[in-house]
């Protein structure tokens, strides 16, 4: 069984359907539950596979547990989980109202620790399994004006670099996406004129490509074009100063305050 959050939408959705497509059953949640109920229906008539949804508010900390709870009510094994739900807003820091904060926080971070701690387990004693992390190249370094939304991308990257070693011999791959800028409306969703970035915006099915060749090769980390990989590696050579500045030129989050 594969659960996908941020299922309704995005890379989330793009994702389910790929699984779905390879044979794997999914339990799909999000905090739609008409999306989720309309999506659920399409991929079990084009794949004639089980298709679950559990829908959930990640903001809530209750939710993991509840998510959780589902699988056990309903005898799910979960062997793949795929944490796609993230939510940002463009602002600085200063000016966030506190309930953008806590949501992001909530949703991006703690969330996402919780459902691993929840199942990871089971994927060990099974020895087998795997997690990917949908972080951002956000989270290699702050981003002015996405100040928040970076620190928890880097949350995200770290945290999978250490499970990505701390499993090895267990069975359990552990996979962290870090796009750049992909077309799905959420940059709109988090205020963010898309108008003004001066990075190429990729399409969901290159990022999905590169997802399922990453987490196929076992790798720590995937970027989704050779773009990403570039800005990454070209970071060794300039000073830290340098490449923050630059990352708040390139994502012109800051240009709409």
């Amino acid at each position: 069984m594969t659960l996908v959050t941020g299922a309704s939408t995005g890379i989330g959705s793009a994702l389910a359907g790929a699984f779905a497509g390879m044979g794997n059953h999914l339990l799909l949640v999000a905090r739609s539950e008409d999306r989720l109920a309309g999506l659920a229906e399409e991929l079990r008539a084009a794949h004639g596979i089980s298709v679950f949804s559990c829908p959930a508010d990640l903001a809530l900390p209750e939710s993991p547990q509840r998510i959780f709870d589902y699988c056990l009510q309903h005898h799910l094994a979960v062997r793949l989980l795929v944490n796609c739900a993230g939510t940002s807003r463009a602002s600085d820091f200063n000016n966030l109202a506190l309930r953008d904060i806590e949501r992001i926080m909530a949703v991006n971070m703690s969330a996402v620790a919780r459902l691993v701690h929840l199942f990871l387990p089971g994927m060990v004693a099974e020895q087998e399994g795997g997690i990917i992390n949908i972080a951002s190249l956000g989270g290699l370094q702050g981003v002015p004006g996405l100040g928040l939304y970076s620190a928890t991308k880097s949350f995200l990257i770290t945290l999978g670099e250490a499970l990505h070693m701390e499993l090895r011999g267990t069975g359990v791959r552990v996979a962290t996406v870090c796009p750049g800028f992909v077309d799905t409306g959420f940059m709109e969703k988090a205020g963010h004129d898309r108008r003004g970035v001066r990075l190429p915006v990729c399409s969901v099915d290159v990022v999905v490509r590169a997802v399922l060749r990453g987490y196929r090769q076992n790798r720590m980390r995937v970027y989704p074009t050779p773009l990403d990989f570039l800005i990454v590696f070209s970071q060794r050579f300039v000073p830290r100063l340098f490449s923050v500045r630059l990352s708040g030129y390139l994502a012109a989050a800051r240009n709409n305050q």
